[in-house]
């Protein structure tokens, strides 16, 4: 008797695409535990990370403009008001990010006026691109999120080996609401997709990934962290 093949849902076709485990074994993320890092160097993570995170409500407000559905609007319109800190200025994370690296030691220009590594410009562009249309948005929101917390964390462990502070308000502020987060982008992945369109958000998912990787492997590049565990 043959038994008939249990087709994967969207979710779990995300979880376990090939380009989604190759980004989350990158070297960079698998050298930081162990790596003395300066604050030079820990300054190039930050001022090439700068620049998706400030296009990224961007990103999350073009994309309400291009979803259909109510369910995926309010979902992605939640993530996008804790990133603008829910009507106050001084809880957006771009802010928190940079209050807290200043407060860190770090120079607020060298955050903010840094200018992108190709890959880092191509990274956003991406971004951009994604937000025009239904099935891109939804990849790269959903492939953003489910790997936020780990890119947040090695950035944040970088910022710690350097200078020695254990808590980092960016960082705690990404530990509290990366669930819901998680969760919303997890609403936005409806029922009743038809094979052509799951196809069409893996694809722009596994773009989003391959973007992200590049992004550390140039950082792994500029710095020697992770190199000597490819």
């Amino acid at each position: 008797m043959t038994v008939p093949t249990v087709n994967p849902t969207l979710t779990e076709r995300l979880e376990h695409s090939p380009v989604h485990q190759a980004f989350i074994e990158r070297p960079f993320f698998r050298g930081i535990a162990d790596f003395a890092v300066s604050k030079e160097q820990a300054a190039v993570f930050l001022g090439q990370w700068w620049h998706p995170l400030h296009y990224f409500p961007t990103f999350l407000a073009r994309c309400v403009a291009v979803l259909p559905d109510i369910t995926s609007k309010s979902a992605v319109t939640r993530i996008l008001n804790q990133e603008t800190g829910n009507g106050r200025v001084a809880k957006a994370h771009e802010v928190i990010y940079e209050d807290s690296m200043v407060a860190a030691g770090f120079d607020r220009a060298a955050i903010t006026g840094t200018a992108p590594f190709p890959e880092t410009a191509e990274l956003v562009s991406g971004y951009e691109r994604a937000s025009a249309q239904r099935f891109s948005a939804l990849g790269f929101i959903y492939a953003t999120e489910v790997t936020d917390l780990l890119m947040v964390s090695s950035i944040g462990k970088a910022v710690e080996r350097a200078t020695g502070q254990t808590k980092n308000q960016w960082v705690i502020i990404h530990v509290a609401q990366e669930p819901d987060h998680v969760a919303e982008a997890g609403r936005t992945m409806l029922d009743g997709f038809t094979p052509p369109e799951q196809d069409e958000v893996l694809t722009a998912a596994d773009e989003m990934w391959t973007l992200w990787s590049g992004f550390f492997d140039r950082l792994s590049a500029e710095t020697g962290i992770g190199l000597a565990a490819r």
